[in-house]
């Protein structure tokens, strides 16, 4: 495993222990699909939150990281997601979300983000 891929996964594991604290139950992490692979699903209260994770060296190089290509992937497996697992309900409202991790930062979430 390279460095890049390294601090990938230290990014999702710090993005996860966010949600956590902030009451979000994890369903699945690096959940892969036909249409691509989802860093994070979390639930909570009623909400499926699908969440892209970016770690960089700062703020401004995660906002340039995230791309409506990646964010129509997301929507795409997002559906794939929720066929799947039906015992969600139907009840749920979903979020499409960002969290940027930066050295020697608080990680910032960024939720419901516009597709």
């Amino acid at each position: 495993m390279n460095s890049t891929e390294r601090k990938g996964y230290w990014g999702e594991f710090v993005a996860a222990c966010l949600l956590i604290l902030k009451g979000y139950r994890i369903l699945a992490r690096r959940y892969k699909t036909i249409c691509g692979e989802i860093d994070i699903v979390a639930k909570k209260n009623n909400i499926v939150a699908f969440i892209e994770v970016k770690s960089r060296k700062s703020l401004d190089k995660c906002f340039n990281a995230i791309a409506d290509k990646q964010l129509q992937r997301i929507q795409r497996a997002s559906a794939i997601f929720l066929s799947r697992h039906k015992s969600l309900g139907l009840n749920v409202s979903i979020s499409y979300d960002v969290i940027f991790v930066v050295d020697w930062k608080l990680p910032v979430h960024i939720a419901n983000i516009s597709i």
